[in-house]
């Protein structure tokens, strides 16, 4: 069990790294933006909520891909499983069961869902944050 929470513990840190750049990189890009459409304001909210939610669900998709690597290097679902399908459904907590991990490896499907939720929150807060700063820049007087 040991090895279990430790090959999730160093998969999650590695995830929050990669999710803390972007959302750093988020925040300072929308920031940047407040000089942009400054007659419109309306489509500067757009522009940035578009471009917020696509970076973030390409940081999910690429966390997502950072699970299904691990899963592969320590085997951790049966023969022919698509590891990246299985990781999707772990990361997301849809948890259809039609793949489960070996047993050996059993609490590493929790363990990616515990990390999904953790930054799927994170992910949302920072959405409402930046839309929240967007909407009282140009729509409060």
């Amino acid at each position: 069990m040991f090895k279990q929470i430790l090959v999730g513990t160093a998969t999650s840190a590695c995830n929050i790294t990669i999710h803390a750049l972007i959302m750093v990189t988020l925040v300072q890009a929308a920031r940047k933006t407040s000089t942009m459409f400054a007659s419109r304001p309306s489509l500067r909210l757009i522009a940035v909520m578009i471009g917020t939610v696509s970076i973030l669900m390409a940081s999910h998709a690429s966390e997502v891909i950072v699970w299904s690597l691990v899963y592969a290097i320590i085997d951790a679902a049966p023969a022919g499983t698509d590891l990246t399908y299985f990781a999707f459904v772990n990361y997301t907590t849809l948890g259809y069961g039609d793949v489960v991990p070996v047993e050996r490896w059993g609490l590493v499907g929790p363990l990616t869902a515990m990390n999904g939720v953790l930054l799927f929150g994170w992910s949302t807060a920072v959405i409402f944050e930046i839309m929240r700063r967007a909407m009282h820049r140009d729509f409060e007087v």
